[in-house]
């Protein structure tokens, strides 16, 4: 019988809806999505995609760690971006959190995300 395990953690933000932050099964950490909420105000962050990727990849880092895992052990992730246009910038900032052998990723363009977020990403990881 196989195992899962819910991550939470008050570093990252609440779910703001019926999931959790990360489930743990077999070996591997699947992240729910993140948008660019700051976990102390609850707000989403104003500013740049680069400030929004940065926060975003800090949340997930948190729920990673919560579960035992680090940015190092990421295998795939999905960047869903409302506006092509900003894919060079958040390439920039997502290129330093994974500087040495990057996870497999996509990345596409979505007409909407919840709170008007600018982007989103999940991430699957080795646990």
């Amino acid at each position: 019988m196989s195992t899962r395990e819910v991550i939470t953690t008050e570093k990252s933000p609440k779910a703001i809806g019926p999931y959790s932050q990360a489930i743990k099964a077999k070996g591997l950490v699947f992240c729910s999505g993140q948008i660019a909420i700051n976990p102390a105000t609850g707000q989403v962050v104003a500013g740049s995609i680069t400030e929004q990727t940065k926060q975003i990849l800090g949340n997930l880092k948190a729920v990673l760690e919560a579960a035992g895992s680090s940015m190092e052990k990421v295998v795939k992730t999905t960047v869903f971006l409302r506006n092509m246009d900003d894919f060079a910038e958040m390439n920039t900032e997502y290129a330093k959190h994974f500087p040495k052998n990057p996870p497999a990723r996509s990345t596409v363009q979505v007409a909407r995300l919840p709170r008007e977020a600018g982007m989103e990403i999940d991430v699957i990881a080795i646990a």
